[in-house]
């Protein structure tokens, strides 16, 4: 029997990491995939860290590529590594989780073998107890109906610290938009890949771990999140349903300032907005109704405090 961290080095993909001030968690990450079978290229963006996180890595894994831009970029720093990417596949992963051995070449083999394929989601284990998420169980009951050929059930959107996406297609789609920052960013580029043809799938036997870091800012994400779905809404979804989603959003939301907050920021880019606002193609809406019905009752998806 082979033992899973034998060493069978894949050259088809590469691990992008964003991190932001998280220097021990981004440590025991890298330790974790520099230890993987097969032995990825990494490229890390630290977005502008003041902990140390830079020169920590560079001292302890002088073979990742680590990227400096200056400021924090947010989503946009993974734009900013697979500009580096020289490999048909890119694998996300945040600088708290780390992907189980095996997996990124059980993805690209998915990959390989379905053409039309853009993107596979991994299913989540929260450590320390090993236990799944709770958007497992969405990813893996996805209404959304797709051909007889995919590898595994179709998603409308993905979860960018869990995907492994075919670099090509991420660079034609435009990858992250630098307005939404962080938050739900992966919903607009998921429409477009839809829009382009792609389709997107959760695949079983991938499997990725997340240790949620406790070095984040709730309320500013939380901000992020209701701006980002509000303007993914009126940016690809027609108007009658985006105005339906802004009305529950809304009345369901938590009347603090932190959704105040972030109902204003959307308020502010409604301009923008407006200049690229491009609907989606009829079956790729379609597909996204099948999922609102799915999102409002969702526990994972909730923007409470």
């Amino acid at each position: 029997m082979t033992h899973p961290r034998e060493r069978r080095p894949d050259a088809r993909t590469t691990v992008v990491v964003i991190t932001h001030n998280r220097r021990s968690e981004l440590l025991r990450t890298l330790d974790e995939l520099a230890a993987l079978p097969e032995a990825p290229p990494v490229i890390v963006t630290d977005n502008a860290s003041t902990d140390g996180t830079a020169e920590a890595v560079a001292e302890r894994h002088p073979r990742v590529t680590l990227l400096r831009p200056g400021r924090n970029l947010g989503a946009v720093g993974r734009n900013l590594a697979v500009q580096r990417v020289r490999t048909p596949y890119v694998a996300f992963c945040d600088d708290d989780s780390w992907w189980e051995p095996g997996s990124l070449a059980a993805a690209a083999d998915l990959l390989d073998r379905h053409a039309r394929l853009a993107a596979v989601t991994a299913r989540i284990l929260v450590e320390p107890a090993g236990t799944e998420d709770p958007i497992v169980a969405e990813l893996r009951d996805s209404p959304i109906p797709g051909p007889d050929w995919l590898p595994g059930p179709a998603l409308g959107s993905f979860l960018a610290a869990a995907t492994v996406l075919r670099t090509d297609a991420f660079r034609t789609a435009g990858g992250f938009s630098p307005r939404l920052w962080l938050g739900g960013e992966e919903e607009l580029l998921a429409a477009d890949l839809a829009a382009a043809g792609w389709w997107l799938a959760y695949a079983e036997e991938l499997t990725i771990h997340h240790a949620p870091s406790t070095a984040r800012d709730a309320s500013l994400r939380r901000a992020h999140g209701i701006r980002n779905t509000l303007w993914f809404s009126w940016l690809r979804r027609p108007a009658g349903v985006a105005l339906r989603k802004t009305v529950h959003m809304a009345r369901t939301v938590p009347r603090d300032t932190t959704s105040l907050r972030g109902f204003a920021l959307a308020a502010a880019g409604a301009g923008w907005v407006a200049r690229e606002r491009r609907v989606v193609p009829p079956e790729v809406e379609t597909r996204l109704r099948l999922l609102d019905d799915t999102q409002r009752r969702s526990e994972a998806r909730q923007y409470g405090p």
